[in-house]
This record gives C-alpha cells, structure tokens and sequence, in this order.
C-alpha cells in the first residue's frame, strides 16, 4: 500500500508539473511600438477575446518607435524579449528579415500613408497657404515650420526621407535635405515627439511647429479625441508628400512558444482584431470582411498615387542613406 501511495504521490507531482509547463505555455508577449496600447482600449479587449477562446494570455510590451524596436530585436534575436511582433513596416522590414528576427515569414496587418500634416488654424490665422508638395517646403515661406522624425530611429522618419529619395533620386535627394536644413527643419526622435510636443496643430500640444510628418489617418484622431466634441478636422493632410507604408506582425524567433505565438499572429489578422484597428492606431485593415468607422472615412485620407519603393531598394541602401541623412542634417 505504502509503495502505492508514493506512485500516486509521484505520478500527481508530475501532473503537477505538467500542468504548471502548460500555464506557462498559454502566456504570450506581444512586443510593439509604444503607440500600440497597454490596456483599455478595444484593442486590447479583443486580445482578451482572444485569451477567453484560447487560454493563451497575452502581455503588450512597448519597445520604442519602430526603427528602435527594430534594432532591439536584431541584437536580441534567437532570444527574444517576446514572442510575436506587431508593426515591423515596409521601411524596417529588410532590417529585420537580415537581422533574423522571424520565425518564418511575417504577415501583413495594416497599410496607410505617412504624409505632411499642417494645422489648419495657424495657417488661416497667418493668411499662408499650405504646401502642396516636397518642393514647397522649401520656400522661405515655410521656414521654421517643419519637424521631422529622425529617419534611423523613426519609421515615419525613415518614411519620409525615403518619399524624398523617390521624388529626387542621387544624388538630389541630398541636395534636398542639405536646403531643408538650411531652411530650419527640426529634428527629434520619434513620432509621439515630433507630433505631441513639437506640432502646434496637436490637441494640448505647445509646440510652434505647424508642419510635422505624420499620418493621412492622423485626422481623425483629431476628432475622435477631442475634448471638447469637434465637427471638423483641426489638421490637414499634403496628400502630395505621401509615402505608402505597411505594417506587419510575426513570430519571433527563439520563442518557446512557436504554436500559440502563430495562433496570435492569425488572430491578429482576423475581424475581431482588425475591427478595432481604424480607430485605435488609425491604419487601415487588411482583412476584406471590415467595415470602416464613418468618422475615419470622412477625415482620413488614401493618397491616389503615393510614393513607393522596392523593398530590395531599401534592403540594399537603407543604413546607407541613413548614414548619409546623418551626416547631412544632424552630423
């Protein structure tokens, strides 16, 4: 009986065992950029959604502004501080596909366009027309007005700077950002810096800038935002200055969680997710079985010809043209 009771004890801690290695197994980290919300949003109901029909937890760990988590990511890879993606774009794509960050290949999630927002009102108090296109920035008119995202640690940044390089090839595009410099572009870090602190047309925002790049979706941000209720738009976007981008979530690689990380990843592309994307981080879904928000069809714009680049381009001279951008404005 004795030697009974010690194999039901053994064969019961085993179980146990077994069962805390699933509990662990059925948590996940979600590592994104630092606009990708924590808690409290539709967003993240949805993950718990997708946790009350799985059992997998999911944890949101925010990682810097794209090009930043990017980076992170390649030093980390194999070993990753999480175990799915979310939001590598086309700019940081070739970086991370070298940088062995995925378990296979990623997966596209959402699209939109990286554009010159402006603030309506300024411009209407001080009687200037907006620019309409890259070449109108740099007019002395305009001097002063712009702030840029860095383009090495900024995916609108690097958005941008490739739009320019599409628009004005070599060696123009140097040129180019050579006379922005010249005409007081500013410079900082990230887009949350460059939009809400620096760009006078964000809501609660000091900043004197009244150009900043940003998103066509930005808008309606605006709007849904504000407090108090507004029935316009208090930004604009220069559909001419737009750079097509797109988003993409993956498997990290080195997870012990392989399965219920693509699990996520498939999730992530379905309409209990994409519903919430529109109004949340403002991009478009890809999934087709979506309806879009009124308020974001009437503010947010798609350019009709964007500006585009061949992911290969941008694999073979990204830190290049960085490195150049570098030396030119900031160095």
């Amino acid at each position: 009986m004795r030697t009974l009771l010690s194999g039901l004890v053994v064969a019961g801690a085993l179980l146990a065992l077994a069962s805390c290695g699933d509990d662990e197994k059925a948590a996940l980290t979600l590592v994104a950029y630092d606009s990708f919300p924590k808690e409290g949003t539709p967003l993240n109901e949805a993950l718990v959604a997708f946790t009350d029909d799985t059992g997998i937890e999911v944890t949101v760990v925010n990682a810097g502004d794209t090009g930043s988590m990017v980076s992170k990511a390649v030093l980390t890879a194999g070993n990753p501080e999480g175990d799915v993606m979310w939001g590598v774009d086309n700019t940081f794509l070739s970086a991370a596909v070298d940088g062995k960050v995925f378990e296979g290949e990623p997966t596209q999630v959402n699209f939109g366009d990286v554009c010159l927002n402006y603030d309506i009102g300024w411009f209407d108090e001080q009687g200037v027309e907006p620019p309409t296109t890259l070449d109108d920035l740099l007019d002395p008119a305009y001097r002063d007005l712009l702030v840029v995202e860095n383009p090495v640690t900024s995916s609108p940044g690097l958005a941008f700077l490739l739009a320019t390089i599409a628009e004005y090839g070599e060696p123009g595009w140097e040129t180019y950002w050579a006379s922005l410099r010249d005409n007081g572009v500013e410079v900082v870090d990230s887009w949350e810096s460059a939009y809400y602190e620096r760009f006078s047309g964000s809501a609660g925002s000091t900043g004197d800038r009244p150009l900043v790049v940003s998103y066509a979706s930005s808008p309606p941000a605006e709007v849904v935002f504000a407090d108090p209720p507004v029935d316009t738009a208090p930004t604009g976007v220069v559909e001419g200055t737009c750079f097509r981008q797109t988003e993409y979530a993956g498997v990290l690689a080195g997870t012990d969680h392989r399965d219920e990380a693509a699990q996520l990843v498939e999730f992530l592309t379905g309409p209990t997710f994409q519903q919430e994307l529109p109004l949340t981080l403002f991009v478009y879904p890809v999934n087709d079985e979506v309806a879009l928000p009124d308020v974001f069809t009437q503010w947010s714009v798609v350019a009709a010809d964007p500006y585009t680049m061949d992911p290969v381009a941008i694999a073979e001279h990204r830190q290049e043209w960085q490195e150049q951008w570098t030396s030119i404005v900031t160095g």
